[in-house]
């Protein structure tokens, strides 16, 4: 099971994100490759509580869905709203250069890999676990490189 826990699948996201580029088509959704990037950066600093993301939570989406979300054998599917401050027609950060979009991207991953402090409830899912929240991470990463085919 993958997961940001493990050194060799975090260097896998960082090889992906190396062959993303600005022009990326998308092969799903409304995004642009920067926008896509932004989204990511966004998703990073509200787990740190740096932005906010408004809840959107019950128990069946903290306990069921979380637990489909995270550890059933398939991709996630195509199509979920996110929070309205993380989504990029509404709240989310705006692009600015791609390169440095990109960077911001590559320090808050390091940062997201190695904190060791508790992470913001997850709009959805809740307070989640050191464990489940590098899982979320790596599957939610993955949903947005595949859809950009990285």
């Amino acid at each position: 099971m993958k997961t940001l826990l493990n050194p060799t699948d975090r260097e896998e996201i960082l090889r992906r994100v190396s062959n993303l580029q600005v022009d990326s088509p998308r092969h799903w959704g409304k995004m642009l490759a920067g926008q896509m990037i932004c989204h990511l950066n966004d998703s990073f600093r509200s787990a740190f509580g740096e932005k906010y993301a408004s809840p959107n939570t019950n128990w069946f989406k903290r306990s069921i869905y979380k637990w489909i979300a995270l550890y059933m054998p398939f991709p996630w599917p195509h199509g979920v709203k996110t929070r309205p401050e993380m989504d990029q027609e509404l709240g989310g950060t705006v692009p600015c250069e791609f390169p440095n979009d990109v960077a911001d991207f590559r320090k808050l991953f390091d940062r997201f890999c190695t904190t060791k402090q508790d992470f913001a409830p997850h709009p959805m899912f809740g307070q989640m676990t050191r464990d489940e929240r590098m899982r979320w991470a790596y599957l939610h990463i993955d949903h947005h490189f595949r859809q950009f085919g990285v």
